[in-house]
């Protein structure tokens, strides 16, 4: 059986709800939806850290967090394993990624791609990143925000100051146009065209920034007694993204209009990139698969960003089409992870996967497993976020609120209400706990345990004062542009 090629295309902070075609009555996805229609639609799949670079790590090691040891964007990536992109490149295919990779500590690393051209945010310098250099060499280098104003502006929808045709979506589309009608056939392919859309500041180019009106927005899900769901990393969010000093219920469907905005304009590159696989006549023997590392609050329970278990942050989207072997139209229910695609690509790809640690599963077998679980991660010790998932139950416990938090999937798929305390399910509460707690055994990772328990940290607070921890973020090659003679000290 001749091996396929592969794309794998990535965005950054895209929540499950956010195709037409998987029940959103409101945004436009033209492309995803025929993704949806001619593949199949993993309904219940969870990234294994709610945040950038662990879930980026676990995807390409196909290892939990408590495995790679990266907790948090701060923490560095393993070397000592092999990735996703290095076993494909030593089994004969051709590498490449485009895009945000945001690969820690050395964001220029290539971890096992032949080639890698490069849009990262807040780069230091421009010559470290290839969109930086096309942006200058197109008469652009006077925008030093081309991804959108940060810090004081982090939530705040904005327009593009670029055209579409130079905005960072549409040149991560360009390229990964370019690679698929330059292959050589000389053996197959891997492409990872990440975008960094629809991750804040949401600043989709004009026109696409009127395809949705404010007014026309559904308000966030906002159940009565919210402030229960709510941890102190949502805390902790809410106040260094400006966004914990009062709600503007029209600055919220702006939002949202915005952000649904940058998700159509990657969904108008994935179009184009089905377009270059069919005119190469090479569509059917390509594996596609569309997925995000995390996804996003977006006002929901009145927080903004993610880093939580709940299912607005921990919950993306997950759609293969390879014809024959992921059915058309198919939709499954059972749990699925980011940890389970190199297990899968490796294994069609033709590579034995029997001695590689993989904490993931092949996504064709998931149909038929009913009692799958799912985990995830966020950060470590006094700041740790823990979760198991199945079909039925979700169970996470927050160390900094040293407490628990359980919804019954079937008759709360909103996640309305926790029923940590309820004495109706303590006997399917305390299972998924006691199963999470021996996760956590048998893998030797023991540093949120004290025994068959968790382990007590002190607890942290968000400052009283309301300008304290704001976020502050300029690219520090655009600080000599920030001079204003007579004006700035």
């Amino acid at each position: 059986m001749p091996r396929p090629n592969i794309v794998l295309i990535f965005t950054d902070q895209q929540r499950a709800d956010t195709i037409h075609a998987a029940g959103n009555p409101v945004i436009k996805t033209p492309n995803l939806d025929r993704l949806v229609s001619e593949g199949t639609l993993y309904t219940s799949t969870y990234t294994p850290s709610p945040v950038c670079v662990p879930a980026r790590s676990s995807l390409i090691y196909g290892q939990y967090p408590n495995k790679t040891r990266c907790f948090d964007n701060n923490y560095a990536m393993p070397n000592d394993r092999p990735s996703l992109m290095q076993v494909l490149t030593e089994a004969g295919y051709r590498t490449h990624g485009i895009g945000k990779m945001h690969f820690r500590p050395d964001p220029q690393s290539l971890r096992g791609f032949q080639s890698r051209e490069h849009q990262e945010e807040l780069r230091s310098r421009v010559e470290d990143d290839d969109y930086l250099i096309f942006l200058r060499d197109q008469g652009f280098g006077h925008v030093y925000d081309p991804f959108g104003q940060r810090g004081e502006m982090y939530y705040i929808p904005q327009v593009s100051q670029l055209p579409a045709r130079l905005h960072g979506t549409n040149w991560v589309g360009d390229r990964a146009v370019r690679f698929i009608e330059s292959w050589d056939q000389s053996k197959p392919f891997f492409l990872w065209a990440s975008f960094i859309h629809p991750h804040p500041p949401f600043s989709p180019p004009t026109p696409w920034n009127k395809l949705y009106r404010a007014a026309l927005m559904p308000l966030p899900k906002r159940p009565a007694g919210y402030e229960a769901l709510q941890t102190y990393a949502n805390k902790f969010q809410n106040r260094y993204k400006y966004r914990d000093a009062g709600i503007d219920e029209n600055l919220i469907r702006t939002m949202k209009a915005f952000y649904y905005a940058c998700i159509s304009f990657v969904d108008y590159q994935v179009g184009r990139i089905l377009e270059a696989l069919e005119k190469r006549g090479i569509l059917d023997e390509t594996i596609v698969i569309f997925t995000s590392d995390h996804g996003e609050f977006l006002g929901d329970y009145n927080c903004f960003g993610k880093r939580s278990m709940l299912d607005a942050s921990a919950r993306v989207p997950l759609v293969v089409r390879f014809p024959g072997e992921f059915g058309a139209g198919e939709l499954c229910d059972t749990p699925a992870s980011l940890v389970d695609i190199a297990p899968t690509l490796l294994r069609r790809a033709g590579v034995q996967t029997g001695a590689m640690d993989f904490d993931g599963t092949g996504l064709g077998t998931l149909p038929e497993m009913e009692d799958r679980e799912v985990f995830s991660q966020y950060q470590e010790r006094g700041l740790g976020v823990y979760m198991i998932v199945n079909k039925r139950w979700k169970y996470f416990y927050s160390s900094p609120d040293g407490r628990e938090f359980f919804f019954d999937r079937n008759l709360d798929p909103d996640e309305t209400r926790s029923r940590d305390g309820l004495s109706l399910c303590s006997r399917e509460k305390e299972g998924m706990k006691r199963r999470l707690i021996q996760f956590y055994q048998r893998e030797g990772y023991l540093d949120p345990l004290d025994g068959s328990e968790w382990k007590n940290f002190p607890r942290p607070r968000v400052a009283e004062s309301p300008d304290s921890g704001l976020l502050i973020q300029d690219a520090p090659w655009t600080l000599h542009f920030q001079h204003i003679p007579g004006y700035s000290d």
